[in-house]
């Protein structure tokens, strides 16, 4: 058998409706991790579907809990072959963001897989579960044309992520003796461009936090207290103001992006960003002055309003509101101060005069992680794809959004290698999300390709 016999088996495993299959049951399973009410199905995704199938392609499955009080499950699946061979580790997650049923498009819902000719939907296609099916349905496509995979692996489900990964890195520092491998190898986050493969080594950090201004218990009629009582929104509004101008730039000391080295800036410089056929129009005067916008994504730190409330918006009256609240979020690149971002947000509202505005984390941050494109194994990874695809690969030094990835770039040590298989247009954490079926299909076969050539033994030294 060759790795070309392998490709074609995963490309055939798509196109006799087996994958379809695979990831229809997947996405039925209603694994939403931010519901707490839904933490059977968590258990459930990982018992009864995930460890059947790792256990039939000779894995070895264990379902374990998370260290944290508020965490999810975590399975991990071992298949060793041969002590001189080399491990990978690879990693997926299970849970999926809420539903949101009632906002989806007539005739979709998120707990049935509705493919369409150029699109397919469902909660979880695109965010985890369509990716980690495309990687072990390519990779028991190798077992087949070979009989054997050629390497070690190590594979870790969590079931947390959209909540922030609870309890993840505490898992893995104190199971470090289950997860010793040679390299990272997974799938998430989108391509740059949906026709364009892709390869990230890192991620940009994350961190959540919310700002409150609370000034008395209720609310007061506008017609007798209007002019006399301060608007807890008002101000709040203001606040926000001074963190962020009109455009979008970014104006707390310290929250600000150290410069991009050169190495980074020539990565970045060739990667095209939106233009597809269903992404959002970007705003050219929007972000960080003088970026480009591949840069301004992918190369700086950026800072949102995920949400503001104050009075009642559902059902508005005219008095004046007691409360406010706005949700913050920022992504920060390496070398961004991470435990300073919020004593530096702290002392500018205080200089501004806005002491009475509460700040408080909402999770813990996910760390920045960063791996030079010139790494041994950046290299193979590139190489593999490029020689089963025929095509050039984009290389980010890392995504623009964030993952768990300090806890295997960081805490294991491990060359992390990211292979996306959705696109930046896929709805991912909003109504319709979906995948595109024929980037599945060349996913299939790109994984094919370097599993393939993880077990032909021309790898980087171990």
């Amino acid at each position: 058998m060759t790795k070309t016999q392998a490709v074609e088996r995963a490309e055939t495993y798509f196109d006799d409706g087996r994958f379809e299959a695979d990831l229809a049951r997947r996405v039925a399973f209603r694994t939403e991790s931010p519901e707490p009410g839904q933490r059977p199905e968590l258990y459930r995704y990982l018992v009864d579907e995930l460890t059947p199938a790792l256990e039939a392609m000779g894995f070895a499955c264990t379902v374990h809990e998370s260290p944290h009080l508020a965490g999810c499950p975590f399975l991990v699946a071992t298949r060793h072959e041969a002590d001189e061979g080399p491990t990978v580790m690879s990693y997926g997650h299970g849970d999926v963001v809420r539903g949101y049923d009632d906002q989806w498009s007539a005739g979709l819902n998120p707990w049935v897989l509705t493919t369409e000719t150029a699109r397919w939907f469902g909660r979880g296609t695109a965010d985890n579960k369509g990716q980690h099916t495309i990687n072990l349905g390519a990779m028991q496509a190798v077992l087949d044309a070979r009989g054997y995979l050629g390497f070690n692996a190590v594979l870790l489900f969590e079931t947390g992520e959209e909540c922030g990964s609870p309890g993840l890195y505490d898992f893995v520092a104190a199971n470090r003796e289950l997860f010793a491998a040679d390299v990272f190898i997974a799938s998430d986050g989108p391509r740059v461009q949906p026709h364009l493969p892709t390869v990230f080594m890192g991620s940009r950090g994350a961190l959540n936090f919310t700002m409150a201004l609370r000034l008395r218990d209720g609310g007061h009629h506008s017609g007798n207290w209007g002019g006399l009582l301060a608007n807890p929104g008002t101000i709040l509004a203001n606040a926000l103001a001074t963190m962020i101008d009109q455009h979008g730039q970014i104006l707390v000391d310290g929250w600000k992006a150290p410069p991009m080295t050169d190495s980074v800036r020539t990565a970045i410089s060739v990667l095209p960003v939106g233009g597809g056929a269903h992404d959002p129009a970007i705003d050219d005067t929007w972000g960080e002055p003088g970026l480009t916008p591949a840069e301004r994504v992918f190369g700086t730190n950026t800072f949102e309003v995920l949400a503001f409330e104050t009075g009642n918006p559902q059902n508005p009256v005219n008095a004046i509101p007691p409360t406010a609240i706005a949700h913050g979020h920022l992504r920060f690149v390496v070398g961004t101060d991470v435990d300073d971002l919020l004593p530096a947000l702290r002392r500018h509202l205080d200089a501004y005069g806005f002491e009475s505005i509460e700040v408080e984390p909402a999770s813990e941050p996910m760390q920045a992680t960063r791996l030079d494109p010139t790494n041994p194994w950046a290299q193979w990874a590139i190489t593999s794809i490029r020689e089963t695809t025929g095509r050039d690969v984009a290389v980010l030094p890392n995504l623009g959004g964030s993952l768990p990835n300090d806890v295997f770039a960081d805490l294991l040590g491990l060359p992390t290698i990211w292979v996306p298989h959705s696109y930046a247009g896929c709805s991912q954490h909003a109504p319709n999300e979906h995948v595109l079926p024929d980037i599945c299909r060349e996913a299939l076969g790109i994984m094919a390709g370097l599993w393939w050539d993880l077990g032909a033994g021309d790898t980087p030294p171990r």
